[in-house]
């Protein structure tokens, strides 16, 4: 098959390499020159582990390519994917659908044989049909048909998760896209991938619905931590008892201070907004925003009262800045909350991160940035853990508090067991667990 892809961020470019790897002859184009310039090269502009060396593989074999002109690529594809950005919209937290309804105009000049036209694109409600009708108008004489194929990445596992997914959801009653869907995904066959066909509102609401439930999974058990301390509880023996329960299941079940990233903040957003739209408003939807927003900020109240209740002259090193590990991804990162709060307290800090740290300087001011973890802690009155790197996870302690000017550690990941913690002389504060 032929494929086109119209965006080289995040999804285009994972989706792109990896329909090459199924074997498809693969076109991924963008309109930024730069961006372009580099994926030639084989440098991509984001940290996701095997993305490079697989990208680097089928480009060399042909497979894959990259390049501006839209045109031809659409021109010679069986389906089109669109794969560009949906920003929450300044305001009013809908999604954006300007690039979406941009790249649709764009293709529907390009288009001579029957194309399946593919939103991969996170889009609310309703988005698939507003597509069809700008390439009809525009092509009247068009012959094609609008899918929607969402994708369920996680960041950091983004290659495992496509290349074996849990399922595919298709939008769609055409019998014709069907048959070409079928085809792209025919290599999945093998591990008897399910291959769902929806009408093209289920499926968008598929992607949203998902992306909720699992934000309020993340929500309940932090506010279940927040009982355990109130209550003497464990909430990780909490999690597990309730996580065995097959109804219910154990992901996504890790208390932490709050959720983050590119998806689950911006898709409860987008969701709750089209659900108040369209006079059916999610009160669930609703509250997991409220309490997630509020939790992020809480966690910089935590640190100082760790601090003997201020910060003010004392300096802080905190490792981990991205939203999860096996990313340089910061949007809506919790330490995006966190450590501005600590700032204004009159702390000083100096901060780690595998990856996020280019980024993390376009976002936060009055942090400097350290070469390892050892690094941050000279001097330091406190240590705060915001994301679970595995580097984080076997420090050496006792070098650890000899370099420390007051033994404090907030495990807001909860890495550390707190008793071994405790006999070696750390004042050691984790989410849900007694001290």
């Amino acid at each position: 098959m032929r494929i086109a892809v119209v965006g080289t961020g995040y999804v285009g470019l994972v989706s792109g390499t990896c329909f090459s790897e199924f074997g498809h002859d693969v076109a991924c184009i963008d309109k930024d020159a730069d961006k372009i310039k580099s994926l030639k090269a084989g440098r991509i502009p984001i940290f996701e582990p095997g993305l490079e060396t697989m990208m680097a593989k089928n480009a060399k074999a042909g497979t894959l390519s990259f390049g501006m002109e839209l045109e031809e690529a659409v021109a010679e594809a069986d389906a089109v994917f669109i794969a560009v950005g949906t920003p929450s919209r300044r305001g009013d937290g809908q999604a954006d659908l300007t690039y979406v309804y941009a790249a649709a105009e764009e293709v529907a000049a390009s288009l001579t044989d029957y194309t399946v036209i593919v939103n991969k694109s996170t889009v609310p409600v309703g988005t698939g049909q507003e597509v069809s009708d700008i390439i009809r108008k525009a092509r009247p004489d068009a012959d094609f048909d609008v899918v929607s194929n969402p994708e369920f990445l996680r960041e950091g596992a983004a290659i495992e998760d496509f290349m074996r997914p849990n399922r595919v959801i298709v939008g769609t009653t055409a019998s014709k896209a069907q048959d070409i869907m079928r085809a792209i995904y025919r290599p999945l066959s093998l591990s008897q991938t399910p291959i769902v066909f929806t009408s093209i509102e289920s499926a968008e609401l598929t992607k949203y619905a998902g992306n909720a439930f699992l934000a309020t999974k993340i929500t309940f058990i932090n506010e279940m931590a927040d009982l355990c301390e109130k209550v003497g509880a464990d909430v990780h023996d909490v999690a597990r008892g309730i996580g065995l329960d097959q109804r219910i299941g154990s992901k996504f079940l890790h208390p932490g201070p709050g959720f983050g990233g590119s998806c689950f903040p911006k898709d409860t957003r987008a969701l709750y907004e089209t659900s108040v739209e369209r006079g059916a408003p999610s009160k669930i939807v609703s509250a997991v925003i409220d309490i997630n927003e509020s939790r992020k900020k809480a966690m910089a109240a935590r640190v100082i009262e760790a601090c003997d209740g201020s910060v003010d002259g004392k300096t802080i090193a905190v490792l981990g800045l991205t939203f999860k590990p096996n990313t340089d991804d910061m949007r809506e990162s919790p330490s995006l909350d966190i450590l501005p709060e600590l700032t204004s307290g009159g702390a000083k800090i100096r901060a780690y991160d595998p990856e996020g740290m280019e980024e993390a300087a376009k976002l936060l001011e009055g942090v400097e940035f350290c070469k390892n973890a050892y690094d941050t802690l000279e001097g330091a009155d406190a240590l705060v853990i915001i994301t679970e790197w595995n580097e984080f996870r076997a420090l050496d302690l006792d070098r650890i508090k000899s370099m420390m000017r007051t033994p404090i550690m907030v495990d807001l990941r909860n890495i550390y067991d707190p008793k071994d913690m405790l006999d070696r002389g750390f004042k050691y504060d984790s989410i849900g667990r007694p001290q």
